[in-house]
């Protein structure tokens, strides 16, 4: 029979068998939650490395590569999604805001966007402005509209300029900073340069609280060539990220 003096024994196992799972959710609950739109499907190695790097700067993070999960603290996205401001922009192989670009090759001889009507273009697949938008934009304000047989859609920067290299079209959109070192050595030219532009960044979400800050700290001095394998989920373009404030006076000085 269960007696009185046996409950009384199991109930110091209860309290703490409680308390190792009030441990264990309030752990859970200090996780920060991060959502990325990612530029690739291949996500697992990136995601192991990410969360590794930020666990050693203080950021216990879960992160999904969901932007619209809920709970959210922090997301990276490719684009501007409505009027939010970004906590940190990406920024370009220099440093700076990135830039549109149409790249053809010298010998084509297109001097303006506006000769680019009728011929075949290589853009780049996913929300990223820079990898369609913006140059279509830019070729439309000059009267060009391309017919859909002539849009070759690239997974990546790498490949749109490989198609444009390999004679598959006739011009292929780029960023600056990224297309630049890759210019001279496969005679190319920049036909086309638009504005710099906030193309991508992370965003507060309403899970953010201020564990979060470590984990912005984190992402702000991580760049590209620390860790290429983290930054396959990013843009081509994306070297690092950097808190507007200090890129627009970086720019406001140039």
């Amino acid at each position: 029979m269960y007696s009185v003096f046996e409950s009384r024994r199991a109930l110091p196992g209860a309290v703490l068998a409680g308390l190792l799972l009030a441990t264990a959710a309030s752990a859970e609950d200090a996780r920060i939650l991060i959502g990325i739109e990612s530029a690739t499907s291949v996500t697992d190695v990136a995601r192991y490395r990410l969360t590794e790097y930020l666990q050693t700067q203080g950021c216990e993070a879960d992160i999904r590569f969901n932007t619209r999960a809920s709970g959210l603290a922090l997301a990276f996205a490719p684009g501007m999604p409505g009027n939010s401001s970004p906590i940190l922009v990406a920024v370009n192989r220099d440093g700076q805001l990135p830039v549109p670009v149409w790249v053809t090759r010298k010998t084509a001889g297109v001097r303006h966007i506006r000769e680019l009507q009728g011929r075949d273009l290589a853009t780049v697949a996913g929300a990223d402005p820079l990898g369609a938008s913006l140059p279509l934009a830019a070729l439309q304000q000059q009267g060009v509209t391309p017919e859909p047989g002539q849009l070759y859609e690239a997974g990546d920067f790498s490949s749109a300029l490989g198609l444009l290299l390999h004679n598959n079209t006739h011009a292929a959109v780029s960023e600056l900073g990224f297309v630049t070192p890759f210019l001279a050595g496969n005679n190319l030219v920049v036909s086309w340069q638009g504005e710099p532009v906030k193309a991508a960044g992370w965003y507060r979400r309403a899970g953010w609280n201020n564990g979060a800050k470590a984990c912005e700290q984190a992402l702000a001095r991580k760049q590209r060539l620390d860790d290429p394998q983290i930054f396959v989920i990013f843009p081509e373009w994306v070297n690092g990220f950097a808190l507007p404030d200090s890129q627009y006076s970086e720019d406001s000085n140039q």
